[in-house]
């Protein structure tokens, strides 16, 4: 038993022992040391209460990760979990709602779900993800995860069970990309769960119907799911249509209960209209406006995992994973134009296809009093061909393919990393963390088609990295379930495809970059002080090095250059406190829970080729990113929650300039906003839940995307009512 338990135990027995004795014999004398005796006094009745280590360690767990998580050693790293249990149903992959309890976590919102955006601290734009990790059961989501680490694909919320979002030494965890790790927590039935089905049933404005169905159940040593899903809405404006089909089977063997098998499957299939981007002046007169009526994207997602994990005894334990995956990204791409000006005259029909293949090994050993050692290797493999036509048809289909060849290029990404971190127990509740990690990658393109505006040579172009990256934790556990924090690690971010030269510009072959580099250092405090209260509070600075920029040489030509390195600093705090907690309605199943997230930030350039960049703001850097919400749920009959995402202004593009004059000008500054949602979870009897929601509850008119090419309108209000019902 932990002596912080301990002792007041020791104190409550010795207080009733006196107690006892002296209501035993309250009128008998007791002799004292000079032999005189006295009567005896009864002792004032004294109520000790102490809780359980386990009791503290579980409400942690409510927020956080747990500091050697099987395989994983997350002690000393920031670490958040959402519990989707817990919060009502998310509909229609609604990533405010799912990410209102991340802190820092900036949604860049493009209403269609073939493209997500996520930006954190200021390390880089939103466009694709490409600066977050974002993972599925610890396996990458992103399309190539070096080569080409976008992401366009993403699970249903349904079939979630947690968010974790890891930072402070995630890429010691995982590999690439400075910092963090978005890692989405499949559902999985329990080993002893009875055969179940259940069907989800939602409809709402401007088209939108959704329904998620599943099977599962255990039976003796085999568990299994099946899932199939559907979203269709008909967007909020012309050629804003979407559709997403999901279906996953998920097979799990358990031999002894010392071992398990299983497989996972995942298909994604999505499509949607492409409506175009709009000058400011534009989405003034009218956001609903369309320039590209006839554009469109598809993506198709197939991954299939095989999984393996086995205690051993003696505190061992092994996770392996082997994973294949194929995702076709296809488009058809027009220039935008409104009346009265003419259409364009030709599209541009892409299709990039990525064959991809991985393993991660795992091995954990527990010694000594608390310690744990953990060592590993990830190796990752992909294939990716790129190419383009050029078609007359603004609405040629996809898999037409007799325009033009505009461009063929073969492009390979490889990976492989080994890995080891260990956490030593030290006196007096001291535990520090060293990391060690070393990665190598190699990506390679080769042209044979390049477009006919462009007078480069054929890119032929193959580079290799070696990064070494290193990592140190140190904690200290204090009081009553409380714990300082303190994390440096080192990041860093892939070289990509991209980064070796542009297919689109006339950048000269031959001067590729090295690998933009992070050094994160995180100090925080986290804990339960009291019944019902968490909170996680934090200062971090990261030095971001050899960020790629753009240089020219003439007025056409330029090459990718290391010329740019930021400093994001801050504050990023998280409060949860539910306030039935010590009443008698917590103990009858009911919560009323607020929680307040905040991130704080501060981030410059400090160093640029460019004159005058040095002390500018990053893109999506906002100085402040609030989320907050209340939520009131009792356990098996109602989950009601308010939430709130509010943001700062912003620059969209790091010069942090406006671009274009007249019809054509965007601002600087993406304005502040402020957006409300609503959800809730009605249950009314074993076998039947109503669902009903509003999303952008006040109708907030606001944009927080924008590119070279214009502006995307965010969703207007939005809501849904439907059932759910389980057989």
């Amino acid at each position: 038993m932990p002596h912080h338990t301990a002792r007041p135990l020791v104190l409550a027995l010795s207080l009733a022992s006196m107690t006892a004795l002296a209501q035993q014999a309250p009128d008998t004398p007791v002799e004292h040391a000079q032999g005189s005796p006295k009567p005896a006094t009864n002792l004032p009745a004294v109520e000790v209460k102490a809780q359980s280590w386990r009791q503290t360690l579980k409400a942690k767990l409510e927020h956080m990760l747990a500091e050697v998580d099987g395989t994983l050693i997350t002690v000393t790293k920031k670490t958040t979990v959402t519990h989707l249990d817990q919060q009502p149903t998310v509909i229609g992959n609604n990533l405010d709602q799912l990410l209102a309890r991340s802190p820092g976590i900036q949604v860049s919102q493009q209403p269609t779900p073939t493209q997500f955006n996520l930006s954190y601290r200021g390390l880089g734009n939103p466009q694709e993800s490409e600066y977050v990790l974002v993972m599925q059961d610890g396996i990458p989501l992103e399309s190539d995860w070096i080569g080409f680490p976008t992401l366009y694909a993403m699970p249903l919320t349904q079939g979630l069970a947690s968010v974790e979002l890891i930072r402070g030494g995630s890429s010691l965890l995982y590999g690439p990309e400075p910092a963090p790790v978005l890692n989405l927590v499949s559902r999985r039935p329990a080993a002893d769960a009875p055969l179940s089905f259940t069907t989800e049933q939602v409809v709402g404005n401007r088209g939108l119907y959704s329904t998620y169905n599943v099977l599962e159940g255990s039976s003796g040593r085999w568990s299994y799911r099946v899932d199939a899903g559907y979203v269709g809405s008909d967007g909020t404006r012309p050629n804003a249509d979407s559709q997403m089909r999901q279906a996953d089977l998920y097979l799990a063997y358990r031999p002894t209960a010392q071992q398990q098998w299983w497989l996972d499957l995942h298909v994604i299939d999505a499509a949607s209209g492409d409506a175009g981007r709009l000058s400011y002046p534009q989405w003034q007169a009218n956001p609903r406006a369309t320039p590209t009526p006839y554009n469109r994207d598809w993506v198709d997602r197939d991954q299939l995992v095989l999984g393996h994990s086995r205690e051993f005894g003696d505190g061992w334990l092994f996770t392996g994973k082997l994973w294949f995956a194929y995702q076709d990204l296809a488009s058809r791409a027009a220039n935008g134009a409104l009346p009265p000006q003419p259409p364009p005259s030709t599209t541009t029909l892409q299709d990039e296809q990525f064959r991809s293949s991985g393993v991660d090994l795992r091995l954990r050993k527990r010694w000594g009093q608390g310690n744990a050692f953990t060592v590993g290797t990830t190796l990752f493999d992909g294939d990716d061909p790129f190419r383009q036509w050029t078609s007359t048809d603004l609405y040629v289909d996809r898999d037409d393919r007799s325009g033009t060849p505009r461009l063929v290029q073969a492009r390979s990404s490889h990976y492989a990393s080994v890995f080891a971190e260990n956490v030593f127990r030290l006196p007096h509740r001291f535990h520090i963390v060293p990391s060690v990690r070393l990665e190598h990658e190699r990506v390679a393109v080769e042209e044979t088609v390049k477009p006919p505006f462009l007078r480069r040579p054929l890119i032929n172009e193959a580079d290799a990295r070696t990064v070494p990256l290193f990592g140190l934790g140190i904690g200290n556990d204090f009081g009553h379930g409380n714990e300082t924090y303190f994390n440096v690690s080192q990041g860093w971010r892939p070289l990509r495809y991209f980064d070796m030269a542009s297919p689109f510009a006339n950048i000269v072959p031959g001067h590729a970059p090295d690998p933009s580099k992070s050094l994160s250092w995180e100090a925080g405090v986290h804990g339960v002080p009291v019944t019902g209260l968490y909170y996680d509070v934090s200062v971090f600075w990261i030095d971001f090095k050899n960020r790629i920029e753009a240089q020219h040489i003439n007025a056409t030509d330029v090459i990718e250059v290391n010329t740019g390195d930021t400093r994001s600093r801050g504050l990023e705090g998280q409060l949860n406190y539910d306030f039935f907690a010590r009443t008698t309605l917590a103990d009858r199943g009911e919560h009323l829970e607020g929680f307040l997230n905040a991130s704080l930030l501060n981030a410059r350039f400090t160093a640029s080729a460019i004159p005058g960049q040095v002390g500018k703001i990053p893109a999506y850097a906002p100085r402040y990113l609030l989320k907050a919400g209340v939520t009131w749920r009792v356990e098996e009959r109602v989950k009601l929650s308010l939430t709130a995402v509010s943001s700062a202004a912003q620059y969209w593009q790091d010069s942090n300039q406006p671009l274009g004059s007249g019809n054509t000008y965007l601002p600087a500054r993406i304005p502040a906003y402020t957006v409300l949602d609503l959800a809730s979870d009605w249950q009314l009897n074993r076998t039947v839940k109503l669902l009903a929601g509003v999303s952008n509850l006040t109708d907030r008119q606001y944009y927080s995307r924008v590119w070279q090419t214009g502006l995307e309108p965010a969703a207007g209000r939005t809501w849904y009512t439907g059932v759910k019902l389980t057989l």
